[in-house]
């Protein structure tokens, strides 16, 4: 896989001076993941925007309040970017999930 070929799916919601960047891997549009009784649907309605390469995902992600982050491929490159710890990640099945929060100071 390329570097710019676009492997994701990005939606920016602006809200009160917040910005909101949902990133999942491209694959996953549409899903259900299922781990017992949990259940997430990656809605198309709350995920899908636009189609993104990992360079722009990763600024997306970095100019972001908030990030919302589903999928194997995107979690391990937000990883490898230093903009998260392994940590922070849940998964749910085999699919890994993490949200980031950035703090500011008022």
């Amino acid at each position: 896989m390329e570097k710019s070929e676009k492997c994701y799916v990005a939606r920016v919601i602006n809200w009160q001076g917040m910005s909101l960047v949902n990133v999942c891997d491209k694959e996953l549009i549409g899903k259900t993941i299922r781990d017992g009784k949990v259940e997430i649907c990656i809605s198309p309605d709350y995920f899908k925007g636009e189609t993104v390469s990992i360079e722009e995902a990763l600024l997306l992600i970095k100019s972001s309040s908030v990030a919302n982050l589903a999928g194997e491929k995107i979690v391990i490159e937000v990883i490898k970017a230093k903009l998260a710890s392994e940590h922070a990640v849940k998964k749910v099945g085999k699919t890994p999930f993490l949200m980031i929060f950035k703090f500011v100071r008022l």
